[in-house]
């Protein structure tokens, strides 16, 4: 081996052998959730129409007998007292979640399920239903032709069933309606909660915001617990003003 050689080996050696920092870092984004800043549940009742004599027996569920009747006469058509005999219409319960920030006009996805004894929502068409949150406003209105993840067949002999073809979902099938007061810029400070509570990956974040340069808004920052980082913010003349109360004192609402 020549001394060349030699030498290429040894330069390869010691490059291996000088260790390495490690630099891999976190964004703070990835590891807490702000708090307030959250998806919000909603739920209403409709009726599904167009089902193929999949839907409700009205005879034996009187709820959605009722609510076809009540529909009807709100559109113009009295048949209170008849007898109606469709196998077309089924009553449904409407679940959507209103994210963060939602803005009117934002479609959001709904699921639909049946609540009575209809077999199949295959083809169905959920008319207007308003969906509220536990406060109990409308937030949003679903409206929509469903998609079902399972089907049901029979015949003389046999009948398969595969998946829940009772539960269906419309992609985009509800229009925000009202949206959700909350405003970051008007808070005076800011909590921050760990997705897993660790007293020391508290305590870096709280000083990684403090000595952020990029981050001018932050006032102090603090590790309250293993799971809650609490930020002091600076606040504008302005923003004090509307905060406390308007120009003459009065207190906005």
């Amino acid at each position: 081996m020549t001394k060349a050689l030699r030498a290429a080996c040894l330069v390869v050696i010691l490059a291996l052998c000088v260790p390495v920092k490690a630099g891999a870092t976190s964004r703070i984004k990835d590891l807490t959730n702000i708090e307030g800043v959250r998806q919000n549940q909603l739920i209403g009742y409709g009726l599904v129409v167009g089902l193929n004599g999949t839907g409700d027996t009205l005879n034996n569920i009187p709820f959605t007998k009722q609510s076809l009747t009540a529909m009807l006469e709100r559109l113009g058509v009295n048949i209170r007292g008849q007898t109606i005999r469709t196998g077309n219409v089924a009553a449904v319960m409407v679940t959507a979640n209103l994210p963060a920030f939602g803005t009117q006009g934002t479609r959001i996805d709904v699921t639909v399920s049946a609540m009575g004894d209809s077999k199949s929502l295959q083809g169905g068409t959920l008319l207007v239903t308003p969906l509220l949150a536990a406060d109990g406003n409308v937030y949003a209105v679903a409206q929509g032709s469903l998609a079902i993840g399972g089907f049901q067949a029979e015949g003389e002999a046999a009948k398969i069933t595969r998946g829940v073809p009772t539960v269906g979902r419309i992609a985009n099938g509800a229009l925000i309606e009202r949206e959700i007061d909350f405003t970051l810029n008007r808070l005076g400070q800011m909590r921050m909660a760990l997705r897993n509570p660790d007293f020391t990956t508290a305590k870096r974040i709280a000083a990684a915001a403090r000595k952020g340069q990029s981050i001018e808004d932050i006032v102090a920052a603090e590790a309250l617990s293993e799971s809650e980082i609490r930020l002091h913010l600076r606040m504008t003349a302005n923003e004090i003003r509307l905060k406390d109360g308007g120009p003459n004192g009065a207190v906005l609402g």
